[in-house]
């Protein structure tokens, strides 16, 4: 039998036990005393431990396949010119070679005369293209936000958004009579560019020593600094220096009637506080802590409102709906905005063209490293806040666009 489908029969089962555990503790007030509390918790990290090992075998399962794929074909015709033939500028095999020959200091003429096509205005140089692309696919990977949001590339300027505000309307007439004019009325949203880096450091023997996978080690620390702080200012960001965060800009459809917690009429409130034409493509997103208590909730038929998913390439959902976390969701407290429910392709995220890389050789000389400063500018804003709407924790008056 499949391996992954063992393990989600397990965590299935795994999670049916502790679902009856807690049905047979809960108390007439629908507590349950300490210790069932603690044995209950360690049930429900089994069912997470699972999940996340089924998501590790799921990544390596379609590795194997990639890599297990064809990668070359017969050769049935006169060779023709080759892509590097054809490929120009940061494209170009040698504008590759001569920036990875740069960044180990294997600096002559004849690599700085390559490299002049990606010199950048601020000292560094633009990474290859390729490489480029790396970075970009691996941080969708790190970024919830990105791999759920509309992402697009601008060379320059601020790119100009049309957004219809309000619609036009159709009328009942009588006959002959005049027809009263509604047309759609047009907003603007701008996303402009702003500044992400991080320095990255490597001591003199790595960077000398051929077998040492620098552009690999970049590609994982980029990614994980760079995608980290994206994602936080993607959620919560005010738009000063960094980009607007969902939450910023989100209308409020239900404000919960507890500071710490949340109820099972509240999720189902706040799942029909967004319009019928968002939530067929809507998710929900949140913090693990908020998670926790999601899972012990039930609706008005005694069935919880959580469910794992059963089957390969499946995935859990709460109300019939993908659910994600991400740690940089706020937990609950007062008036805290803790749970996203909506439609995250209004999200709206502009990359920069170009990802810039500069050597500082002498700034930690002393310690016998090489610094390198990565920088990239990306800027980001909700262009239709109601196709999203949050759960609002009681205490400060809602934020937002409101309802």
């Amino acid at each position: 039998m499949n391996r992954i489908l063992e393990l989600r029969e397990k965590r299935a089962r795994a999670w049916e036990n502790a679902k009856k555990f807690l049905d047979d503790k809960r108390q007439p007030d629908g507590t349950i005393s300490a210790e069932d509390e603690a044995c209950y918790d360690r049930m429900e990290a089994e069912v997470v431990a699972l999940g996340r090992e089924i998501d590790r075998m799921e990544r390596q399962d379609a590795i194997d396949r990639e890599l297990a794929a064809a990668t070359s074909t017969p050769i049935v015709t006169k060779p023709e010119k080759t892509d590097d033939d054809i490929r120009t500028g940061r494209a170009s095999d040698a504008y590759k070679k001569a920036f990875w020959q740069q960044i180990r200091n294997q600096n002559t003429y004849e690599i700085r005369n390559a490299l002049q096509e990606g010199a950048d205005t601020e000292g560094g140089y633009l990474v290859p293209d390729e490489f480029e692309h790396t970075l970009v696919e691996a941080l969708a990977e790190e970024n919830i936000i990105r791999s759920l949001a509309h992402v697009f590339t601008t060379s320059s300027g601020t790119h100009k958004i049309p957004v219809v505000a309000s619609k036009g309307t159709a009328s009942w007439v009588d006959e002959e009579g005049a027809i009263p004019e509604s047309d759609d009325a047009f907003g603007q949203q701008n996303i402009g560019a702003h500044k992400v880096a991080t320095l990255i450091k490597v001591s003199e023997e790595l960077l000398n020593d051929s077998a040492f996978n620098l552009e690999q080690y970049f590609t994982s620390e980029y990614t994980r600094r760079i995608g980290n702080k994206e994602e936080e200012a993607f959620l919560t960001g005010d738009g000063t220096g960094k980009p607007t965060g969902i939450l910023t800009t989100a209308q409020t459809g239900v404000t919960a009637s507890t500071v710490g917690g949340v109820t099972a009429d509240e999720l189902i409130d706040l799942f029909y506080s967004l319009n019928a034409s968002y939530r067929k493509n809507a998710v929900w997103l949140l913090n693990d802590t908020t998670m926790k208590i999601i899972r012990k909730l039930k609706d008005s038929n005694g069935q919880y409102l959580w469910q794992p998913s059963l089957h390969e390439g499946g995935y859990d959902t709460l109300l019939g709906r993908r659910l994600y976390t991400s740690p940089y969701m706020p937990e609950a407290a007062s008036g805290a905005r803790t749970i996203i429910f909506g439609d995250l392709s209004y999200y709206w995220i502009g990359d920069r063209q170009g990802i810039n890389f500069k050597r500082l050789n002498e700034r930690y000389a002393d310690t016998g490293q090489i610094g390198f400063l990565a920088s990239k500018r990306v800027d980001a804003k909700l262009i239709l806040p109601e196709a999203v709407k949050v759960l609002q924790q009681k205490g400060t008056a809602s934020g937002g666009s409101g309802n």
